[in-house]
């Protein structure tokens, strides 16, 4: 036997593959779990379709809130085009370019109707934005919305008010939104006589009215109580099916996956959901975006070329939704012990811990305490992400407390009705997706009380008391052209409408005392009333009254100005009547004219002067003069607000016409008013939304027990209580949670703008819609349940 030669080299040993690195691992894990998703058979295309329907719903609204920007900047853009450069209405100023414009708008059973009466001056007129030929006399174009609801039968009273030819339609350039009524009406007769004013075009420089400081607080609480709830519904979203993916990946620990793999594998299946969930939110959005032009919310809307949304907030969106969706996935699995033969979560937890769930709304209440007072009259503008920070913490506070409550009182119910036992027994077993289904709700109404509670202590600032007594009438009309017969017969048919009960119709103009004055001095100068005796007693206090008598009328409470008016009208003496151009009327107040006192008229108006009745001026002889009329009429009559305001269009048709009312809101503040109502509108739905999607999710989680239960004898209505019971309890200590931590919020924020809670029990209609949304979705899951009770759920592989 010989040796081996020490030199033969040994066949070298084979070497073993070296394992992936970090990041191809992950990459590697977090494609299988695409892969389960993707492919994971009826089940697994069912939960993944859930998640991204409820991902894409949430998605379609943020995508919504990131076009507000460019919505309103497109429509405030329309609204300069269309705003009009006015040069002086005298002849010397006309062009062949100049337009003579009369505002003509009105009122249609609580609609506004924005109109303009318009008369070219020479052959090439200035034409608004968006209309293709300047109106010819009695001619008018029109927005579609206004040719839509003309063509209405049964609008028959708005037809006889614009009774023009209708010759063309308003082009999207020239209005603010597609529901807009608005017109252009042509006229050959208009003259600055008449109070139109003298155009020379359109697009006039305009600074937008800066929001005062409580309105920026309140813009900001709207816009995080609008969008925290959206962002929760996606974070909930992402966790449907959550039982059968454990088990799934139980069997992967058993043929020997790792817990990090497991874990990547779980972010790998909700990364495809959130991103297919993007896709179908775009594919909403992108559907959406061309109704939105027929939609019509709280008078709202919007075209669709406006409804863009902006570069940055879409792609943090994009970037957002996927992250978030693998970051809960991670938190989630970290409270969950995946063994190969199961999941632990089933068994006895330790139970939640309550301390660090109360530091976020403390820390929340802690940074809008250190953000100080806001001053309304302060010039230093309001910093917002303070304000926002804090109001976003108390939320999503409230939402983390919502699951410690509801299993900390489900685990001491016991007792009760077999389908309470039912819901009872489900709640202790797993509380968890009940809550998460829950927590959009808590938010929603959180908010929205502590909301209601900022506008209730708002609201003595941005609604003024006008001093109008709507009681002694209802409308108001006003006009300067007043030519002959027509200062006594215009208030003579507002009388002969129907409908009309009392008119307080005056013909008003100035007399002043005569002589020669300088520049420096100013002529003793008072008013002039001319009406019947009824409608004098309206405006003093007049006990005597025969036609041809006259009065001079102190102001009640002022003894300068009783003493200007005797200066001016002496008992006895010669007044001239009128002021400006023309020649005044010279006119004797006779010597017997007792005085009296003045009293304020239904528009809250003191009056005083000299008043005198129809028998002792001739009203349509008095140069300068105005028509006001104020109109009592019986609200019992249908439209009589449209008969009133179709006879001062006869009258006419630039007649300024109010309706009187005791207080009168601010426009921005009731703009954000309205923005609210419709954002929680659609937040309201997708809240709903949400929990039916939950709910459904949660009944096929428990199609097999369903099926058993029926199987052994349960009745169809025992489980349809069952589970109307277990919405209700969560909801019911999540709407606990939602009022107490509203209200705290609402305190705090009104102590933030120096104002005092007015009303604790505001939170009492928002209790009431979320009651009403436990029944909407029992009802709407009903037909599920239904179906997922049938044999056929009892097979199993």
């Amino acid at each position: 036997m010989t040796l081996l030669d020490s030199r033969t080299a040994l066949p070298a040993a084979p070497e073993s593959p070296k394992p992936p690195s970090r990041a191809a691992a992950t990459l590697r894990d977090l494609g299988l779990g695409v892969r389960f998703a993707a492919a994971g058979g009826r089940e697994g295309w069912i939960r993944t379709l859930l998640t991204a329907v409820g991902v894409g719903l949430g998605v379609a609204l943020l995508l919504l809130a990131s076009s507000v920007p460019h919505l309103l900047d497109e429509r405030n853009a329309r609204e300069q085009a269309r705003s009009e450069v006015k040069i002086s209405a005298a002849d010397s100023a006309k062009t062949d370019t100049s337009v003579l414009r009369l505002d003509t708008s009105t009122e249609y059973r609580d609609r506004t109707v924005v109109g303009r009466l318009l008369r070219a001056d020479g052959s090439a007129p200035v034409r608004p934005p968006g209309v293709a030929r300047f109106p010819g006399p009695d001619e008018m174009v029109v927005s579609p919305a206004l040719k839509e609801l003309l063509e209405v039968p049964g609008n028959e009273l708005l037809r006889e008010r614009l009774a023009y030819d209708i010759t063309g339609t308003i082009g999207d350039a020239g209005l603010r939104s597609p529901n807009e009524l608005f017109y252009y009406a042509g006229s050959d007769t208009l003259t600055p006589a008449a109070g139109a004013g003298r155009i020379a075009g359109y697009g006039a420089d305009r600074e937008a009215d800066p929001l005062p400081p409580l309105l920026v607080v309140l813009t900001v609480m709207v816009c995080v109580v609008l969008l925290v709830p959206v962002a929760i519904f996606i974070a909930t979203a992402v966790r449907f099916g959550g039982d059968r993916r454990d088990r799934r990946l139980a069997a992967l620990r058993l043929v020997g996956a790792d817990i990090r793999t497991t874990r990547r594998v779980a972010a790998g299946e909700a990364l495809f959901g959130a991103v297919l969930g993007l896709l179908i939110g775009l594919a909403f959005f992108l559907v959406g975006r061309e109704f939105v032009g027929s939609v019509e919310v709280w008078d709202v809307s919007a075209f669709p070329a406006d409804v863009v949304p902006d570069p940055l907030l879409a792609l943090l969106i994009t970037v957002a939704v996927p992250l978030t969706a693998v970051l809960v996935t991670l938190v989630a699995m970290r409270a969950v012990a995946i063994e190969p033969l199961g999941v632990v979560r089933r068994g006895k937890n330790r139970g939640r811990r309550l301390w660090w769930r109360l530091l976020v709304p403390v820390a929340g209440l802690a940074v809008l305490g250190l953000t100080g007072r806001v001053d309304e009259y302060a010039y230093e503008p309001v910093k917002p992400f303070p304000i926002a920070a804090g109001a976003v913490l108390v939320l999503v506070g409230l939402a983390l407390l919502l699951p410690w409550l509801v299993e900390a009182c489900v685990k001491r119910l016991r007792g009760g009705p077999v389908p309470w036992q039912l819901a009872v027994r489900r709640l202790q077993l797993s509380s968890e997706a009940a809550s998460r289904a829950v927590s959009g709700v808590t938010v929603a109404v959180a908010g929205a009380i502590a909301l209601q509670m900022l506008f209730a202590a708002m609201n003595a600032d941005f609604n003024r008391a006008t001093g109008q007594d709507p009681a002694r009438a209802q409308f108001a009309a006003y006009s300067e052209d007043v030519t002959g017969e027509a200062a006594t017969s215009a208030i003579e048919k507002f009388r002969a409408t129907k409908g009309v009960e009392v008119v307080i119709g005056s013909v008003q103009a100035y007399a002043s005392k005569p002589g020669v004055y300088t520049d420096d001095d100013i002529p003793p100068t008072t008013s002039l009333t001319v009406g019947t005796c009824d409608t004098l007693r309206e405006l003093a206090r007049i006990t005597a009254c025969e036609d041809g008598d006259t009065f001079v009328v102190h102001p009640p409470g002022d003894k300068d100005m009783s003493a200007w008016v005797d200066r001016t009208a002496r008992k006895g003496k010669v007044v001239e009547i009128g002021t400006g151009e023309g020649k005044p009327l010279r006119w004797t107040l006779p010597a017997d004219s007792p005085t009296v006192q003045g009293r304020k008229d239904p528009m809250g108006d003191t009056h005083y002067g000299i008043m005198a009745t129809t028998g002792a001026v001739d009203a349509s002889a008095l140069p300068g003069a105005h028509i006001t009329a104020q109109i009592r009429v019986d609200r019992s009559v249908p439209d009589v607000a449209e008969y009133v305001r179709n006879t001062a269009a006869r009258i006419d048709p630039g007649m300024r016409f109010v309706t009187l009312d005791s207080v009168e809101r601010d426009r921005q503040y009731d703009s954000i008013q309205t923005g609210l109502k419709v954002g929680a509108s659609v937040v309201l739905l997708l809240i709903a939304a949400s929990m039916l999607v939950s709910q459904v999710e949660q009944l096929r989680e428990r199609k097999r027990l369903l099926s058993v239960l029926v199987a052994f004898g349960t009745r169809r209505t025992t489980m349809g209580w069952s589970v109307l019971w277990q919405t209700a309890v969560p909801v019911f200590l999540g709407l606990v949670v939602a009022v107490a931590g509203g209200l705290g919020l609402g305190a705090v924020l009104a102590w933030m703008i120096a104002k005092s809670v007015s009303d604790w029990w505001l939170f009492l209609p928002l209790t009431g819609v979320g009651a009403g949304l436990i029944l909407l979705v029992t009802a709407a899951s009903m037909p599920s349940l239904w179906r997922l009770m049938r044999p056929d759920g009892l097979r199993t592989e």
